[in-house]
Protein backbone atom coordinates (compact mmCIF):
# COMPACT_ATOMS: atom_id res chain seq x y z
CA UNK A 1 0.00 0.00 0.00
CA UNK A 2 0.99 3.61 -0.12
CA UNK A 3 1.20 6.76 1.92
CA UNK A 4 -1.36 9.40 2.83
CA UNK A 5 0.06 12.90 3.40
CA UNK A 6 -1.53 15.71 5.43
CA UNK A 7 0.12 19.13 5.85
CA UNK A 8 -1.35 21.76 8.18
CA UNK A 9 -0.36 25.43 8.13
CA UNK A 10 -0.20 26.46 11.81
CA UNK A 11 0.03 30.18 10.93
CA UNK A 12 -3.42 30.24 9.35
CA UNK A 13 -4.93 27.16 11.00
CA UNK A 14 -5.79 25.36 7.77
CA UNK A 15 -4.50 22.78 5.33
CA UNK A 16 -1.39 23.89 3.43
CA UNK A 17 -2.88 23.98 -0.08
CA UNK A 18 -0.77 23.78 -3.26
CA UNK A 19 2.43 22.73 -1.48
CA UNK A 20 4.75 20.70 -3.75
CA UNK A 21 5.98 17.41 -2.27
CA UNK A 22 8.32 14.83 -3.78
CA UNK A 23 8.66 11.22 -2.63
CA UNK A 24 12.11 9.65 -3.10
CA UNK A 25 13.26 6.06 -2.59
CA UNK A 26 16.80 5.05 -1.57
CA UNK A 27 18.41 2.45 -3.80
CA UNK A 28 21.93 1.56 -2.67
CA UNK A 29 22.64 5.10 -1.47
CA UNK A 30 21.09 6.85 -4.47
CA UNK A 31 17.80 8.74 -4.07
CA UNK A 32 15.36 8.18 -6.92
CA UNK A 33 12.11 10.11 -7.34
CA UNK A 34 9.06 7.84 -6.91
CA UNK A 35 6.33 10.47 -7.16
CA UNK A 36 5.61 14.18 -7.03
CA UNK A 37 2.35 15.92 -6.18
CA UNK A 38 0.82 19.10 -4.80
CA UNK A 39 -1.40 19.16 -1.76
CA UNK A 40 -5.09 19.78 -2.38
CA UNK A 41 -7.16 22.54 -0.76
CA UNK A 42 -7.22 20.54 2.50
CA UNK A 43 -3.44 20.07 2.55
CA UNK A 44 -3.68 16.40 1.58
CA UNK A 45 -2.07 14.16 -1.00
CA UNK A 46 -4.36 11.23 -1.52
CA UNK A 47 -3.05 9.83 -4.83
CA UNK A 48 0.02 8.35 -3.12
CA UNK A 49 -2.22 6.04 -1.11
CA UNK A 50 -2.52 3.93 -4.28
CA UNK A 51 1.24 3.59 -4.83
CA UNK A 52 2.77 0.13 -4.52
CA UNK A 53 5.80 0.88 -2.35
CA UNK A 54 8.42 -1.70 -1.38
CA UNK A 55 10.11 -1.89 1.99
CA UNK A 56 13.07 0.40 2.46
CA UNK A 57 14.18 3.97 3.02
CA UNK A 58 12.16 6.84 1.64
CA UNK A 59 12.11 10.59 2.04
CA UNK A 60 9.39 13.14 1.51
CA UNK A 61 10.69 16.56 0.44
CA UNK A 62 8.26 19.42 1.16
CA UNK A 63 9.02 22.54 -0.92
CA UNK A 64 8.07 25.03 1.81
CA UNK A 65 9.84 28.15 0.48
CA UNK A 66 7.56 28.83 -2.52
CA UNK A 67 4.53 28.04 -0.36
CA UNK A 68 5.39 30.69 2.25
CA UNK A 69 6.65 33.23 -0.31
CA UNK A 70 3.23 33.05 -2.01
CA UNK A 71 1.72 34.01 1.37
CA UNK A 72 4.11 36.97 1.72
CA UNK A 73 6.28 35.21 4.32
CA UNK A 74 9.92 34.07 4.45
CA UNK A 75 10.66 30.56 5.63
CA UNK A 76 13.71 29.58 7.65
CA UNK A 77 13.42 26.09 6.16
CA UNK A 78 13.30 26.38 2.34
CA UNK A 79 12.47 22.69 2.26
CA UNK A 80 11.52 20.13 4.85
CA UNK A 81 12.97 16.66 4.34
CA UNK A 82 11.52 13.72 6.25
CA UNK A 83 13.43 10.46 5.92
CA UNK A 84 11.62 7.31 7.03
CA UNK A 85 11.68 3.55 6.70
CA UNK A 86 8.79 1.47 5.37
CA UNK A 87 8.79 -1.86 7.17
CA UNK A 88 5.62 -3.40 5.75
CA UNK A 89 4.65 -2.89 2.14
CA UNK A 90 1.09 -4.08 2.87
CA UNK A 91 0.47 -1.33 5.47
CA UNK A 92 -1.27 1.96 4.76
CA UNK A 93 1.02 4.69 6.11
CA UNK A 94 0.47 8.33 6.89
CA UNK A 95 2.71 11.38 7.17
CA UNK A 96 1.34 14.35 9.09
CA UNK A 97 3.27 17.64 9.08
CA UNK A 98 2.55 20.90 10.90
CA UNK A 99 4.40 23.86 9.36
CA UNK A 100 5.12 27.53 10.02
CA UNK A 101 7.89 29.69 8.53
CA UNK A 102 10.10 28.98 11.59
CA UNK A 103 8.96 25.59 12.88
CA UNK A 104 7.78 22.21 11.73
CA UNK A 105 6.68 19.04 13.42
CA UNK A 106 6.09 15.67 11.81
CA UNK A 107 4.54 12.33 12.62
CA UNK A 108 4.75 9.07 10.66
CA UNK A 109 2.52 6.13 11.35
CA UNK A 110 0.72 3.13 9.99
CA UNK A 111 -3.05 3.01 9.57
CA UNK A 112 -3.17 -0.77 9.44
Amino acid sequence: MGIAVQVQDAVYGRGAADLRVRLDHDSDGVWTAEAEARTDEEGSIRVWSRLALARGLYRAVFDSDPYFVALGLRAVYPEIVLTFRLLDESAMNTIMVLITPHFYSACFGSLS
